[in-house]
């Protein structure tokens, strides 16, 4: 369980606020999603780490054979890995609540993080995730905050494969929204704006 586990960026925040972990696309870094984490949540402190699994160059966070192909060996391997940097760094923080943000490979390690350990996030965002098996959740996601958002037209993350995770996270108790758009796999205003009142909400609840 180790702070330094992966190549990361910190933006501090308020002492004692809200922990906000960022997760890049393929081919996205540290810098990709720390600016939008610090405008959904200003008082947060912000940590975005690089996968750490090269594609042909591009960094992702877990292997894969092809597209929606997983090597879940190493899903497996990021998953925990990840989990212990996560929890090494709220431990060092002591924060007033942890909000997770990912996009396409990132809100797919993500979603993995609340399969794995359901009471890591108060909240999480999954951007265009794709999960093409059957989730295992370790415990029960009641009271837990998740949004997901789509596009209608996403030829990554075909839309049936979104509303089926939502059955999944509905079923193991999670406060599911989903929010969709008509385009494909970008990252649109609506979605930005859905991630804001998902964390807004979710602060007050604190």
């Amino acid at each position: 369980m180790s702070k330094d586990a992966y190549i990361h960026k910190v933006l501090p925040g308020s002492p004692g606020g809200p922990l906000v972990l960022v997760f890049h696309g393929t081919g996205g870094d540290e810098n990709q999603l720390v600016s939008l984490g610090r405008d959904l949540v200003p008082e947060a402190t912000i940590i975005s780490p690089r996968g750490d699994v090269s594609e042909h160059g591009a960094a992702r966070f877990f292997r894969r054979t092809g597209e929606g192909v997983y090597d879940m060996d190493d899903l497996a391997r990021a998953t925990g890995k990840m989990a212990g940097f996560v929890k090494a760094h709220v431990a060092a923080a002591k924060p007033s609540a942890v909000y997770g943000l990912g996009y396409s490979n990132g809100a797919n390690i993500l979603a993995a993080l609340v399969f794995e350990a359901p009471d890591l996030f108060d909240a999480a965002v999954l951007m265009h995730p794709l999960i093409p098996f059957e989730p295992k959740v370790k415990g029960s996601l009641a009271g837990r905050h998740i949004l997901l958002t789509a596009g209608r037209r996403d030829p990554i993350c075909p839309p049936n494969l979104t509303t089926r995770l939502e059955a999944y996270l509905r079923a193991d108790g999670a406060d599911v929204t989903v929010e969709w758009h008509e385009g494909g796999h970008e990252v649109r205003p609506n979605e930005i704006e859905a991630a804001r009142r998902l964390f807004a909400g979710a602060v007050q609840g604190a």
